[in-house]
Protein backbone atom coordinates (compact mmCIF):
# COMPACT_ATOMS: atom_id res chain seq x y z
CA UNK A 1 0.00 0.00 0.00
CA UNK A 2 1.20 3.49 -0.82
CA UNK A 3 1.19 5.73 2.24
CA UNK A 4 3.47 8.60 1.23
CA UNK A 5 2.54 11.57 -0.94
CA UNK A 6 6.21 11.74 -1.92
CA UNK A 7 5.98 8.33 -3.61
CA UNK A 8 7.17 8.52 -7.23
CA UNK A 9 3.97 6.86 -8.52
CA UNK A 10 1.85 9.46 -6.75
CA UNK A 11 3.91 12.31 -8.20
CA UNK A 12 3.55 10.82 -11.69
CA UNK A 13 -0.23 10.53 -11.40
CA UNK A 14 -0.44 14.17 -10.31
CA UNK A 15 1.60 15.16 -13.37
CA UNK A 16 -0.65 13.14 -15.65
CA UNK A 17 -3.71 14.80 -14.15
CA UNK A 18 -2.32 18.30 -14.56
CA UNK A 19 -0.17 18.25 -17.70
CA UNK A 20 -1.41 17.45 -21.20
CA UNK A 21 2.20 17.11 -22.37
CA UNK A 22 2.87 14.47 -19.73
CA UNK A 23 -0.18 12.50 -20.89
CA UNK A 24 0.82 12.84 -24.54
CA UNK A 25 4.40 11.78 -23.86
CA UNK A 26 3.26 8.53 -22.25
CA UNK A 27 0.30 8.07 -24.62
CA UNK A 28 -2.04 7.63 -21.64
CA UNK A 29 -4.93 9.29 -19.85
CA UNK A 30 -6.58 8.98 -16.45
CA UNK A 31 -10.19 8.02 -15.81
CA UNK A 32 -11.43 8.62 -12.30
CA UNK A 33 -14.55 7.40 -10.50
CA UNK A 34 -16.52 4.18 -10.19
CA UNK A 35 -18.58 4.56 -13.39
CA UNK A 36 -15.57 5.51 -15.50
CA UNK A 37 -13.68 2.48 -14.18
CA UNK A 38 -16.58 0.06 -14.62
CA UNK A 39 -17.08 1.10 -18.26
CA UNK A 40 -13.39 1.35 -19.15
CA UNK A 41 -12.28 -1.13 -21.84
CA UNK A 42 -10.29 -3.73 -19.93
CA UNK A 43 -7.74 -4.06 -22.71
CA UNK A 44 -6.75 -0.40 -22.30
CA UNK A 45 -6.30 -0.31 -18.53
CA UNK A 46 -2.60 -0.10 -17.66
CA UNK A 47 -2.70 0.67 -13.93
CA UNK A 48 -5.32 0.84 -11.19
CA UNK A 49 -5.26 2.80 -7.92
CA UNK A 50 -7.83 2.23 -5.16
CA UNK A 51 -8.29 3.96 -1.81
CA UNK A 52 -7.84 1.34 0.92
CA UNK A 53 -11.28 1.72 2.53
CA UNK A 54 -13.03 1.42 -0.83
CA UNK A 55 -11.04 -1.69 -1.65
CA UNK A 56 -12.13 -3.34 1.60
CA UNK A 57 -15.77 -2.35 1.07
CA UNK A 58 -16.11 -3.63 -2.50
CA UNK A 59 -14.64 -7.08 -2.09
CA UNK A 60 -18.07 -8.68 -2.33
CA UNK A 61 -19.79 -6.10 -4.53
CA UNK A 62 -20.29 -5.78 -8.28
CA UNK A 63 -17.21 -3.58 -8.64
CA UNK A 64 -14.90 -6.36 -7.54
CA UNK A 65 -15.17 -8.61 -10.66
CA UNK A 66 -13.68 -5.78 -12.74
CA UNK A 67 -10.91 -5.32 -10.18
CA UNK A 68 -10.30 -9.08 -10.18
CA UNK A 69 -10.16 -9.02 -13.98
CA UNK A 70 -7.37 -6.46 -13.75
CA UNK A 71 -5.53 -8.60 -11.21
CA UNK A 72 -5.93 -11.70 -13.36
CA UNK A 73 -4.52 -9.83 -16.37
CA UNK A 74 -1.45 -8.84 -14.36
CA UNK A 75 -2.38 -5.15 -14.38
CA UNK A 76 -0.71 -3.36 -11.46
CA UNK A 77 -3.31 -2.67 -8.76
CA UNK A 78 -2.20 -0.37 -5.95
CA UNK A 79 -4.07 0.48 -2.76
CA UNK A 80 -3.39 3.92 -1.26
CA UNK A 81 -4.39 5.78 1.89
CA UNK A 82 -7.25 8.26 1.84
CA UNK A 83 -4.84 11.19 2.11
CA UNK A 84 -2.71 9.92 -0.76
CA UNK A 85 -5.75 9.37 -2.97
CA UNK A 86 -6.94 12.92 -2.32
CA UNK A 87 -3.53 14.09 -3.53
CA UNK A 88 -3.81 11.99 -6.69
CA UNK A 89 -7.41 12.93 -7.43
CA UNK A 90 -8.57 15.77 -9.68
CA UNK A 91 -11.99 16.03 -7.99
CA UNK A 92 -13.21 17.71 -4.83
CA UNK A 93 -15.06 14.61 -3.69
CA UNK A 94 -12.98 11.61 -4.80
CA UNK A 95 -14.74 8.27 -5.21
CA UNK A 96 -11.59 6.37 -4.34
CA UNK A 97 -10.67 4.74 -7.64
CA UNK A 98 -8.79 5.80 -10.77
CA UNK A 99 -7.11 4.04 -13.64
CA UNK A 100 -4.42 4.87 -16.17
CA UNK A 101 -5.43 3.89 -19.69
CA UNK A 102 -3.81 3.72 -23.10
CA UNK A 103 -5.09 6.42 -25.45
CA UNK A 104 -7.44 5.71 -28.33
CA UNK A 105 -6.29 6.02 -31.92
CA UNK A 106 -8.73 6.30 -34.82
CA UNK A 107 -8.15 6.66 -38.54
CA UNK A 108 -10.19 9.55 -40.00
CA UNK A 109 -11.06 7.80 -43.23
CA UNK A 110 -12.07 4.66 -41.37
CA UNK A 111 -14.40 6.62 -39.08
CA UNK A 112 -16.23 7.96 -42.11
CA UNK A 113 -16.17 4.66 -43.97
CA UNK A 114 -17.67 2.85 -40.99
CA UNK A 115 -20.53 5.37 -40.96
CA UNK A 116 -21.13 4.85 -44.68
CA UNK A 117 -21.20 1.09 -44.25
CA UNK A 118 -23.77 1.42 -41.47
CA UNK A 119 -25.86 3.57 -43.83
CA UNK A 120 -25.64 0.97 -46.58
CA UNK A 121 -26.36 -1.96 -44.26
CA UNK A 122 -28.96 -0.47 -41.93
CA UNK A 123 -30.19 2.67 -43.68
CA UNK A 124 -28.81 4.77 -40.83
CA UNK A 125 -27.82 8.27 -41.89
CA UNK A 126 -24.23 9.23 -40.96
CA UNK A 127 -23.90 11.95 -38.32
CA UNK A 128 -20.78 13.87 -37.32
CA UNK A 129 -19.70 16.86 -35.26
CA UNK A 130 -16.93 19.17 -36.48
CA UNK A 131 -15.66 21.20 -33.51
CA UNK A 132 -13.55 24.31 -34.07
CA UNK A 133 -11.39 25.55 -31.18
CA UNK A 134 -13.74 24.51 -28.36
CA UNK A 135 -12.06 25.66 -25.14
CA UNK A 136 -14.26 24.55 -22.25
CA UNK A 137 -13.55 20.96 -21.12
CA UNK A 138 -17.08 20.57 -19.79
CA UNK A 139 -18.59 21.70 -23.09
CA UNK A 140 -16.47 19.22 -25.02
CA UNK A 141 -17.34 16.38 -22.67
CA UNK A 142 -21.03 17.20 -22.83
CA UNK A 143 -20.93 17.21 -26.65
CA UNK A 144 -19.25 13.80 -26.69
CA UNK A 145 -21.88 12.43 -24.32
CA UNK A 146 -24.71 13.96 -26.34
CA UNK A 147 -23.16 12.68 -29.56
CA UNK A 148 -23.39 9.13 -28.26
CA UNK A 149 -27.00 9.69 -27.23
CA UNK A 150 -27.90 11.04 -30.66
CA UNK A 151 -26.14 8.16 -32.40
CA UNK A 152 -23.30 10.20 -33.89
CA UNK A 153 -20.68 8.29 -35.83
CA UNK A 154 -17.73 10.43 -34.82
CA UNK A 155 -16.28 13.79 -33.83
CA UNK A 156 -13.54 15.75 -35.58
CA UNK A 157 -11.76 18.59 -33.78
CA UNK A 158 -9.25 21.30 -34.68
CA UNK A 159 -5.86 21.17 -32.96
CA UNK A 160 -6.72 24.23 -30.86
CA UNK A 161 -9.67 22.44 -29.29
CA UNK A 162 -9.12 21.61 -25.62
CA UNK A 163 -7.40 18.29 -24.89
CA UNK A 164 -10.02 15.56 -25.04
CA UNK A 165 -8.08 13.77 -22.28
CA UNK A 166 -8.41 16.69 -19.88
CA UNK A 167 -9.77 15.16 -16.63
CA UNK A 168 -12.77 17.51 -16.65
CA UNK A 169 -13.61 16.52 -20.22
CA UNK A 170 -13.37 12.85 -19.37
CA UNK A 171 -15.69 13.19 -16.36
CA UNK A 172 -18.21 15.14 -18.44
CA UNK A 173 -18.41 12.37 -21.03
CA UNK A 174 -19.71 9.92 -18.38
CA UNK A 175 -18.09 7.06 -20.28
CA UNK A 176 -19.01 8.13 -23.82
CA UNK A 177 -15.34 8.85 -24.51
CA UNK A 178 -14.85 5.08 -24.64
CA UNK A 179 -17.42 4.63 -27.41
CA UNK A 180 -17.49 7.67 -29.71
CA UNK A 181 -14.70 7.72 -32.33
CA UNK A 182 -12.80 11.00 -32.63
CA UNK A 183 -9.80 12.60 -34.29
CA UNK A 184 -7.99 15.94 -34.38
CA UNK A 185 -7.24 17.72 -37.65
CA UNK A 186 -5.03 20.66 -38.64
CA UNK A 187 -8.03 22.12 -40.45
CA UNK A 188 -11.36 20.93 -41.77
CA UNK A 189 -10.67 21.19 -45.49
CA UNK A 190 -9.50 17.59 -45.78
CA UNK A 191 -12.21 16.27 -43.47
CA UNK A 192 -15.00 18.12 -45.27
CA UNK A 193 -13.71 16.91 -48.62
CA UNK A 194 -13.81 13.34 -47.31
CA UNK A 195 -17.38 13.80 -46.05
CA UNK A 196 -18.58 15.30 -49.32
CA UNK A 197 -17.17 12.41 -51.31
CA UNK A 198 -19.43 10.17 -49.23
CA UNK A 199 -22.51 12.38 -49.83
CA UNK A 200 -22.52 13.74 -46.28
CA UNK A 201 -23.66 17.37 -46.16
CA UNK A 202 -21.95 19.91 -43.93
CA UNK A 203 -24.06 22.45 -42.03
CA UNK A 204 -23.14 25.59 -40.10
CA UNK A 205 -25.41 27.54 -37.77
CA UNK A 206 -24.92 31.07 -39.05
CA UNK A 207 -26.59 34.49 -38.96
CA UNK A 208 -26.69 34.38 -42.78
CA UNK A 209 -28.81 31.24 -42.70
CA UNK A 210 -32.12 31.49 -44.53
CA UNK A 211 -33.72 28.34 -43.08
CA UNK A 212 -34.28 27.32 -39.50
CA UNK A 213 -32.62 24.08 -38.44
CA UNK A 214 -35.96 22.28 -38.06
CA UNK A 215 -37.04 23.21 -41.61
CA UNK A 216 -34.22 21.32 -43.31
CA UNK A 217 -34.62 17.79 -44.62
CA UNK A 218 -31.60 15.86 -43.39
CA UNK A 219 -32.19 13.00 -45.81
CA UNK A 220 -28.48 12.56 -46.46
CA UNK A 221 -25.79 12.20 -43.84
CA UNK A 222 -25.07 15.29 -41.75
CA UNK A 223 -22.01 16.97 -40.25
CA UNK A 224 -22.45 20.03 -38.04
CA UNK A 225 -19.81 22.72 -37.63
CA UNK A 226 -19.70 24.05 -34.07
CA UNK A 227 -17.51 27.06 -33.29
CA UNK A 228 -15.55 28.44 -30.37
CA UNK A 229 -17.65 29.47 -27.35
CA UNK A 230 -16.62 33.12 -27.50
CA UNK A 231 -16.03 33.78 -31.19
CA UNK A 232 -18.14 31.23 -33.01
CA UNK A 233 -16.99 29.80 -36.32
CA UNK A 234 -14.26 31.51 -38.29
CA UNK A 235 -15.63 32.94 -41.52
CA UNK A 236 -13.37 30.74 -43.64
CA UNK A 237 -14.57 27.67 -41.75
CA UNK A 238 -18.22 28.61 -42.04
CA UNK A 239 -17.61 29.17 -45.75
CA UNK A 240 -16.80 25.49 -46.16
CA UNK A 241 -20.36 24.51 -45.22
CA UNK A 242 -22.82 23.30 -47.84
CA UNK A 243 -25.65 25.06 -46.05
CA UNK A 244 -26.16 27.78 -43.44
CA UNK A 245 -28.97 27.27 -40.97
CA UNK A 246 -30.49 29.26 -38.13
CA UNK A 247 -31.56 28.37 -34.61
CA UNK A 248 -34.53 30.53 -33.55
CA UNK A 249 -33.88 32.69 -30.49
CA UNK A 250 -35.90 35.28 -28.64
CA UNK A 251 -34.78 38.02 -26.29
CA UNK A 252 -31.39 39.61 -26.93
CA UNK A 253 -29.43 36.40 -27.52
CA UNK A 254 -27.24 36.06 -30.59
CA UNK A 255 -26.09 32.51 -29.94
CA UNK A 256 -26.53 29.48 -27.69
CA UNK A 257 -24.06 27.54 -25.62
CA UNK A 258 -22.01 25.41 -28.03
CA UNK A 259 -23.05 22.13 -26.40
CA UNK A 260 -26.74 23.11 -26.45
CA UNK A 261 -26.58 24.07 -30.13
CA UNK A 262 -24.83 20.80 -30.98
CA UNK A 263 -27.51 18.82 -29.13
CA UNK A 264 -30.37 20.56 -30.95
CA UNK A 265 -28.82 19.99 -34.38
CA UNK A 266 -27.84 16.37 -33.84
CA UNK A 267 -31.20 15.29 -32.49
CA UNK A 268 -33.12 17.19 -35.18
CA UNK A 269 -31.14 15.41 -37.87
CA UNK A 270 -32.37 12.07 -36.50
CA UNK A 271 -36.07 12.91 -36.80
Amino acid sequence: MITSMANSKVKRIVQLQEKSRARAKENVFIAEGIKMFEEAPADRILELYIEEKLYESVKNEKLFPKIKECLDKGIPVETVTEEVFEKMSDTRSPQGILCVLERFSYDREQIVQDAVERRDAKGRRPLFLLLEDIQDPGNLGTMIRTAEGAGADGIFMTRKTVDIYNPKTIRSTMGSLYRVPFAYADDFEEIIGLLRRKNIRVYAAHLKGTQYYHEIDYKEGSAFLIGNEGNGLKEETAGMADCYLKIPMEGQLESLNAAVAAALLMYQSRI
